[in-house]
C-alpha cells in the first residue's frame, strides 16, 4: 500500500492496511517520513515503512534559470541575493569601524595625512552607500521575479503552460511540476525490494510510482497487480496549493497512469461513476466507504496502534498509547479537554481545518448563541487556520467559547465525539464535496450526534431523507443559526433516527468496507 502522507494523519488508509493484514493478506504500507529519518514498524499485523521524499527535484526548471529577459537586473536564481544582502552588512561593519578608527586614530595625526585618511574615509562611504541603493534594488527586483516566477499569471507564463500541455499532453507534469517525481525517488526501490503481488495506490499522487513499479514487476516476470484508490474527484477538487502549474500537472498525471490500474476504489458510487465516465473503466468502482471501524476502541489490542521506530537509532516517532501495564491510555472526553460541564451546549468539527472546510461560520454564528460553545478537533490547533479562526473569534468577543482540540487516534474518533450535543459539516460548495459521504460525516453518525450539514448534494439528501439532522445553505451564517438552534431545541428528536432504523450504522462500518477490498484483491489476483 502507498499513501502520499505520515500515514497517522490518515484514518482510511490505517484501517485499510490493519484490516486486511487481519484477514489474512501480507501487507506492507509505505509512506512518507515526517522528517528526513526512515522509519520502520508496524500497525496491527501490517508493516509500515515511513520514508523520506528527496528534495530539489521538486524545483520547475524555469525556476533556477536566470532571466535575461524578463529582469536583467534582478539576480539570478539561487543564494545569490542572500548574499548579496548579508554582504551589504558586512560592509556596513567595516565602514563604521574605519569611522571609529579615523575618530580614535587618525585624528592626532597631522593635517596633511589626517586629510588624505577623511578623504578615504569619504571616498568609503559614499561608495558604500551607491553600493547600498544598487545592492537593494537588485534584491527587490529579485524578490519580485521570485512571486511573479510563483504566481505565474502573466500572459508569458500562461503561454509557456500551454505549450508544454500541448506539446507533451499527458507527460507535460515531467515540465510543469516534477515534484512528483519525489515518490518515485522516495518509494520505487522500497517497492521493488518487497517484489508484492498487489500494489495499492492511495489517491492520486502516487498512481505513477505505483504504474512504473507494476511495470518493473512484469519485466521480471511478475505478474503484479494495480488497485487505485480515488479519495478524490481531482477535477472537482480545490487545488491542494496554490502554483497554478500544479492543478494542471496532477491532472495530466492521473490521465496517464490511471489506464494502468487493473482495479479501482472510491468512496461513494457517484464518484465512481464520474471515474468511469472519465477514464471508460470496464465496470463501475468498487465502493469502499470512509466508515469508522464498528468496534470499541476500548476493545482493540494496544498492539493494534501504529508503532514506529527510527531504523538507525531505534527511536519511537511518536508517543505509544499504551500505560505501563500493557492497557490503552484513556483518551480524555471532548467536553474534558474543552473543560465543561455536561450541559453546556456544545457544537464540535472534527477534520482538516483548510479555508473550503467553512469553519469561519460557526466563529461567525456563536455571538447569535450565547450560550452555545464550538470544539474544533483538528490536526494542528495551534497551526495558521486554526490562529486565523481564533483572531475572528477575539474580533467578534467570543474567543472564550472556541476549543481547539488535536485529533485523537482513528479508532478512539466515536467515542471522543460522542458527548457533543450536535456534528457540524459546514463545507462549501466544491464539485468533490457534492458526491460522498465523508468520513466526518459516518463518525457523527456513530456517536449518534444530531449532523449540522451544508446543502452539498449528497450529505444533504441523506440528512433529509433520514432525519438525523438539519441542512443550512452553505457560507449562510443567518440559516446556519437557524439550523443549530432547531436542532439543539431537541436533540433527541433527531437521536432518535440512530435507534428506530433511519440511519443503518450496521451498514456503515469498517469491518463491512473491508471485505469489499478484500474481495476486489481476491478477484485482481485470481484467487477464489
Amino acid at each position: 500500500m502507498l499513501v502520499p502522507n505520515t500515514v497517522r494523519v490518515d484514518s482510511r488508509v490505517q484501517k485499510e492496511a490493519r484490516s486486511i493484514a487481519e484477514l489474512g493478506w501480507d501487507v506492507t504500507l509505505i509512506g512518507i517520513s515526517p522528517d528526513r529519518r526512515r522509519y520502520e514498524g508496524t500497525l496491527g499485523k501490517a508493516r509500515v515503512q515511513l520514508i523520506p521524499l528527496p528534495v530539489g527535484i521538486q524545483q520547475r526548471p524555469h525556476e533556477f534559470r536566470p532571466a535575461w529577459l524578463r529582469d536583467p537586473l534582478a539576480y539570478p536564481p539561487g543564494p545569490k541575493a542572500e548574499w548579496k544582502r548579508q554582504d551589504l552588512r558586512a560592509r556596513r561593519a567595516e565602514v563604521i569601524a574605519a569611522k571609529a578608527a579615523y575618530a580614535v586614530v587618525d585624528r592626532e595625526r597631522p593635517l596633511v595625512p589626517r586629510t588624505a585618511k577623511w578623504a578615504a574615509l569619504q571616498a568609503k562611504r559614499t561608495g558604500f552607500k551607491v553600493r547600498t541603493k544598487w545592492t537593494r534594488m537588485r534584491v527587490r527586483r529579485s524578490e519580485a521575479l521570485a512571486r511573479k516566477r510563483t504566481e505565474m499569471d502573466a500572459p508569458l507564463d500562461r503561454f509557456t503552460t500551454a505549450f508544454w500541455a500541448k506539446l507533451m499532453g499527458d507527460r507535460a507534469w515531467r515540465r510543469l511540476d516534477p515534484d512528483l517525481w519525489r515518490y518515485e525517488l522516495a518509494f520505487g526501490k522500497a517497492i521493488d525490494e518487497i517484489d508484492p503481488d498487489i500494489i495499492h495506490a492511495n489517491d492520486f499522487p502516487v498512481l505513477g510510482v505505483a504504474a512504473r513499479a507494476k511495470l518493473r514487476g512484469r519485466a521480471r516476470g511478475r505478474d503484479v497487480k494495480l488497485v487505485w484508490d480515488a479519495h478524490e474527484y481531482l477535477p472537482g477538487i480545490r487545488p491542494w496549493r496554490s502554483h497554478p502549474r500544479w492543478y494542471v500537472s496532477q491532472l495530466a498525471h492521473e490521465r496517464e497512469f490511471a489506464p494502468y490500474a487493473d482495479a479501482v476504489t472510491t468512496v461513494s458510487a457517484a464518484l465512481g461513476e464520474l471515474l468511469q465516465r472519465d477514464f471508460g473503466l470496464a465496470e463501475p468502482p468498487a465502493v469502499v466507504l470512509n466508515a469508522p471501524t464498528g468496534v470499541d476502541g476500548a476493545a482493540l489490542d494496544p498492539d493494534q496502534e501504529l508503532e514506529l521506530y527510527d531504523r538507525k537509532s531505534g527511536r519511537r516517532l511518536w508517543a505509544p498509547l499504551a500505560e505501563e501495564d500493557g492497557t490503552l491510555a484513556g483518551v480524555p472526553s471532548l467536553r474534558e479537554r474543552c473543560g465543561l460541564g455536561p450541559d453546556v451546549p456544545l457544537m464540535v468539527y472534527s477534520g482538516s481545518d483548510s479555508l473550503q472546510r467553512g469553519l469561519d461560520i460557526m466563529v461567525r454564528a456563536l455571538p447569535s448563541m450565547p450560550e452555545v460553545h464550538a470544539a474544533f478537533v483538528v490536526s494542528k490547533p495551534n497551526g495558521p487556520n486554526a490562529k486565523a479562526l481564533q483572531a475572528l473569534g477575539e474580533e467578534l468577543g467570543v474567543l472564550d467559547r472556541m476549543h481547539f482540540t488535536p485529533y485523537v487516534e482513528y479508532f478512539r474518533v466515536v467515542e471522543h465525539l460522542s458527548d457533543a450535543d450536535l456534528g457540524v459539516i459546514p463545507i462549501h460548495h466544491w464539485p468533490n464535496h457534492e458526491i460522498a459521504l465523508i468520513t466526518k460525516f459516518f463518525e457523527y453518525s456513530h456517536a449518534r450526534l444530531p449532523i449540522l450539514v451544508s446543502d452539498v448534494k449528497a450529505m444533504s439528501a441523506t440528512v433529509r431523507a433520514t432525519g438525523q439532522g438539519e441542512v443550512f445553505r452553505a457560507e449562510d451564517t443567518e440559516d446556519f443559526v437557524r439550523a443549530a438552534k432547531a436542532v439543539l431545541a431537541d436533540p433527541d428528536r433527531y437521536r432518535r433516527a440512530y435507534g428506530d432504523g433511519r440511519v443503518r450504522l450496521d451498514e456503515w462500518t469498517w469491518e463491512r468496507q473491508a471485505e469489499i477490498l478484500s474481495d476486489v484483491y481476491r478477484c485482481v489476483s485470481g484467487i477464489g
